[in-house]
């Protein structure tokens, strides 16, 4: 069966789909009607260079230098020297996966036909993604005003033959990535150089790989926890929907639903029925309202991302119907930056919780389980470790967390005298969601542990939900009955978790794990 080209310029682009070109080879393209816009924009431009009309960023300089006019002759020159001048990143490359989302965004954002961007220009970020070449983008130096000056300009250096680029697996000069996909070095008409740097589409591709990942990591945090309620011998009469309805936050709703119908039919939980115990701790009795309110700030990020992707966030802006250019602020990443902050502090959460849940699996004083979840214990360590290292992951996410868009260092002699620091807010998201995989991959470990543990003499079943990602889960990793390298087996269930094994297993019995939206 032949998939048809992703067109990119479509109306209502999904972080789905973004998520399909950024991880997939899937051939993209734009459409008639994208062309047209497109064309009808350019040829404005092109008629007002030739009537020697003074546009920003077109015949003049760009930001304090604004005021200096640009000749016709020098028109092309200046579009260069913007991408050269500009492209001061500094730090690792971004990974591939991001470029080709921040190349399917850009290619979006030119296509609604505001910029002035040639369809030949384009059509060379097309290629890039259909063929496999990948500019090297410097992951710092961004300020997320005015766009992602700095990162997109290394991204356009690569259309003029400079710069880097990767190509089947090897980094290389922009000018040989470019003659091996038969592409002659591009000459930039007038704006294109301002347009193909400015707007958010750095932060926002990012934005979009880590809420599409949050979403999945959401609903791990919710297995890991029913998991680890069971094995402590928890209830789950705390998730009786009469409690949460009278307190009706969505992500707290669709929580508690999800943790009931993760431990329905569970032997466990039904075998300690009338117990002395009167509640549980808080890190389960209080799931609902913890990852509840997680899911929320998911939630509230996606809704930023689905709006990012469709705009238009370039300046100038032209309205070719009108023929008229308006100077706007749509560059500015303060709705992403914030969004950011908040998805940050919500998936840091998510692994505050479950490491305390880790420390009750391990602790014997608070699962009355071997400790550190390992018989003969002192010769062997066990889990112990585990913690640790959830421990210190949880620790630096209390750093990078602190929002990022609170501060702001103007720039340009203080023409732009406030920026939103956009993309170090998304890639701290980005760090703190790989820390967090990370701890809810060792509670899994644990609680898979403790679920052997706990029916070596007993033989209970676990709920309908848990049951499957603890089958998955020893598909891949065995019991420890001694201690091993503990580093092998956390990497194995992090790539396991990362791979939507347990997910798929567990929504196949008990039904889609709920998110927010």
């Amino acid at each position: 069966m032949t998939i048809e080209p992703l067109l990119l310029d479509k109306e209502g682009i999904t972080i789905d789909d973004l998520v399909t070109v950024a991880r997939s080879t899937r051939e993209v393209g734009v459409s008639s009607a994208g062309e047209g816009r497109v064309a009808r924009t350019s040829a404005l431009i092109e008629r007002w260079v030739k009537e020697k009309r003074v546009i920003y960023g077109i015949t003049t300089g760009f930001g304090a230098l604004c005021n200096v006019t640009i000749s016709e002759k020098d028109t092309r020159r200046l579009q260069e020297n913007i991408l050269m001048s500009h492209a001061a990143g500094v730090g690792n490359p971004l990974p591939e996966t991001v470029v080709r989302a921040i190349m399917a965004l850009r290619v979006h954002d030119l296509c609604l036909g505001y910029s002035g961007c040639r369809m030949e220009t384009i059509r060379y970020l097309l290629a890039f993604l259909n063929h496999g070449v990948t500019p090297v983008v410097p992951e710092k130096g961004s300020v997320g005003a005015s766009g992602d000056l700095a990162p997109t300009a290394h991204l356009g250096l690569v259309l003029i033959g400079k710069g880097e680029a990767f190509y089947r697996g090897n980094r290389i000069p922009g000018s040989e990535a470019l003659d091996q996909i038969g592409l002659a070095p591009l000459a930039l008409a007038a704006g294109e150089g301002l347009a193909l740097i400015n707007g958010t589409q750095v932060m926002t591709a990012i934005g979009a790989l880590v809420v599409n990942d949050a979403v999945r990591l959401s609903k791990m945090a919710d297995i890991a926890c029913a998991m680890t309620l069971e094995v402590l011998m928890g209830s789950n009469s705390e998730f009786d929907p009469r409690i949460h309805q009278i307190r009706p936050h969505p992500g707290q709703l669709v929580t508690a639903d999800n943790m009931l119908r993760l431990t329905e039919v569970s032997e466990i939980i039904t075998s300690h029925e009338g117990c002395a115990r009167v509640q549980d701790a808080y890190t389960l009795r209080c799931a609902p309202q913890i990852h509840g309110a997680s899911k929320d700030a998911v939630a509230h990020a996606r809704r930023v991302i689905d709006i990012e992707i469709n705009s238009t966030t370039t300046n100038p802006l032209i309205f070719p119907e009108t023929e008229e250019v308006r100077l706007g602020g749509n560059f500015h990443g303060q709705p992403v930056a914030m969004a950011a902050d908040y998805l940050s502090m919500g998936l840091a959460e998510l692994g505050s919780v479950s490491e305390r849940r880790i420390e009750r699996l391990v602790n014997p004083q608070l699962s009355e389980l071997p400790a550190f979840l390992i018989k003969q214990g002192g010769i062997n360590s066990g889990f112990m470790i585990g913690q640790y290292a959830a421990a210190a992951l949880v620790s630096e996410n209390k750093v990078l967390a602190h929002p990022a868009c609170v501060d702001s260092i103007p720039t340009s002699a203080n023409k732009e005298d406030h920026v939103s620091m956009g993309t170090i807010a998304m890639r701290q998201s980005r760090e703190i969601l790989t820390n967090v995989e990370s701890v809810i991959a060792i509670e899994l470990l644990c609680a898979a542990q403790a679920y052997d543990l706990l029916t070596e003499t007993r033989q209970l079943m676990a709920g309908k939900g848990t049951r499957e990602a603890y089958r998955v889960i020893r598909r891949h990793v065995p019991y420890m009955a001694q201690d091993r390298e503990l580093y092998k087996d956390m990497e194995t269930m992090l790539n396991v978790l990362r791979s939507g094994e347990i997910l798929d297993a567990v929504e196949a019995a008990v039904g889609r794990i709920k998110v927010v939206g």
